[in-house]
C-alpha cells in the first residue's frame, strides 16, 4: 500500500500520545471521500481513525482538519452523535500535513440515500433519524459549547454566495454555463436575513452518517471539515438535495419509486427534522438550489484537484461531470414550489 507519509513517523507520534505499543502501527487507507485523506490505524490495542490534509497546494480555508477536531471536541458532551476526538497535530513535519486522530467506531456507512444495504423496513427509520440528528445539531447553542466564535453571525447566505462564487471564479477549469446561470438566479433571489444562527455541518448527507451496526439509527456524524456557524436551512436544504438529484448523481433519489423502496418523501424528512427544531423557518426552493450551487462548486474543486494530482479519491476525475449535473438540477429546483 502506498502512503503519503512514513508509517514509522506515525508510530512514533502515537507512542508519544498514547504510550508505546511494542510495534509499528497497522494502517489502511479508507476508500471514498473527496477531501481529507482518511486512514484506519491500529496502535497496539487502540483502534483509531486518522484524518489529515492532502498534500499539495490548497485553497485558503480548505481541508480545515483543525476545525474538524475543534467541533468534535465541542459536541462531545451533547446529544449530537460524534466520534471521540483524541489528539490534533499542527506540526506538518510529522506526517507532511496537519492531522488528527479519533476513536474508531463500529457501524455502517451507506453512501446513497436509497440505502440498498438496509432491510426495507429499516430505510425510512434510518433517514428520519438522520433528519432528527440534524435537528439535534441545530438545537445546540454555539455559545453553550464554546463555539460562539466558530464563524460569523448574520447574512449567512449572502456571505456564502460570495465565498463559493469566488472559489468558482478561482478555478482554472472552463466556466460552466449552467453554474453561471444558477449563481445569477441565487444572487437575485437572496432572502432577507432572519437572524437564525446554528452550528452548521456543511456537508450533511447520508454518506457522512455512521449507522448502528444493526439498528436504523445514526451513531456518528462524520466529516466536519466544512462546519461553521451558519443558517440551519443551509444544512436542511443540503440534506434534501437527494430528492432532486438522480441515483447516478452522488446517490440521489430522483426517479425512484419511494414507496416501493420503503423510502420517505422529502416532506416527511423535513417534518422529522421539525420535531426537534420546530422554530426553523420554512424550507424554500432557494435553500435547496443554494445547496446544489455549493455542491457543484465543490465538484469543480474536486476536478481541479484530480487534474493536479492531489485529490483524496482515485476516482475523483470521474466526478467532474457532477458539477454541471448539479448546476442543472439546481436550476430545475428554482421552478418548484414547496
Amino acid at each position: 500500500m502506498s502512503l503519503e507519509f512514513e508509517p514509522a513517523a506515525l508510530g512514533r507520534w502515537c507512542d508519544r500520545q498514547f504510550g508505546a505499543a511494542g510495534g509499528p502501527p497497522e494502517i489502511a487507507r479508507i476508500s471514498g471521500g473527496q477531501s481529507n485523506p482518511t486512514f484506519f490505524v491500529t496502535h497496539g490495542e487502540r483502534r483509531l481513525v486518522l484524518r489529515k490534509q492532502p498534500p499539495g497546494p490548497l485553497l485558503k480555508g480548505a481541508h480545515a482538519v483543525d476545525r474538524e477536531f475543534r467541533v468534535l471536541r465541542a459536541l462531545a458532551e451533547t446529544d449530537v452523535p460524534v466520534p471521540e476526538a483524541l489528539a490534533y497535530e499542527s506540526n506538518a513535519e510529522v506526517l507532511g500535513t496537519p492531522f488528527y486522530v479519533m476513536a474508531r467506531l463500529d457501524g455502517r456507512v451507506c453512501p446513497t440515500y436509497a440505502l440498498p444495504e438496509l432491510a426495507p423496513g429499516d430505510r425510512r427509520p434510518a433517514l428520519l433519524d438522520m433528519a432528527r440528528t440534524l435537528g439535534r445539531l441545530h438545537a445546540v447553542r454555539p455559545e453553550a459549547v464554546g463555539l460562539e466564535d466558530y464563524g460569523r453571525s448574520g447574512d449567512y447566505f449572502q456571505r456564502q454566495m460570495s465565498r463559493w462564487s469566488r472559489q468558482y471564479a478561482a478555478s482554472p477549469s472552463e466556466p460552466i454555463q449552467e453554474l453561471d446561470a444558477l449563481r445569477d438566479w441565487l444572487t437575485a433571489a437572496m432572502p432577507e436575513d432572519d437572524g437564525a444562527v446554528s452550528i452548521a455541518h456543511g456537508d450533511f448527507r447520508m454518506g457522512n452518517m455512521m449507522l448502528h451496526p444493526t439498528e436504523p439509527r445514526v451513531i456518528a456524524v462524520l466529516d466536519w471539515e466544512l462546519s461553521t456557524l451558519g443558517h440551519p436551512l443551509a444544512d436542511l436544504g443540503f440534506a434534501c438535495m437527494a430528492w432532486h438529484s438522480a441515483p447516478s448523481e452522488y446517490g440521489g433519489l430522483l426517479g425512484l419509486d419511494l414507496s416501493e423502496n420503503a423510502l420517505p418523501e422529502m416532506a416527511e424528512f423535513v417534518t422529522a427534522y421539525r420535531e426537534i427544531a420546530p422554530d426553523t423557518a420554512p424550507l424554500r426552493p432557494f435553500h435547496v438550489a443554494f445547496a446544489m450551487f455549493r455542491f457543484a462548486v465543490i465538484f469543480v474543486g474536486i476536478a481541479d484537484r484530480a487534474a493536479a494530482g492531489s485529490a483524496a479519491d482515485r476516482d475523483a476525475a470521474d466526478l467532474a461531470p457532477l458539477a454541471r449535473a448539479f448546476a442543472r438540477r439546481g436550476l430545475a429546483v428554482t421552478d418548484l414550489t414547496f
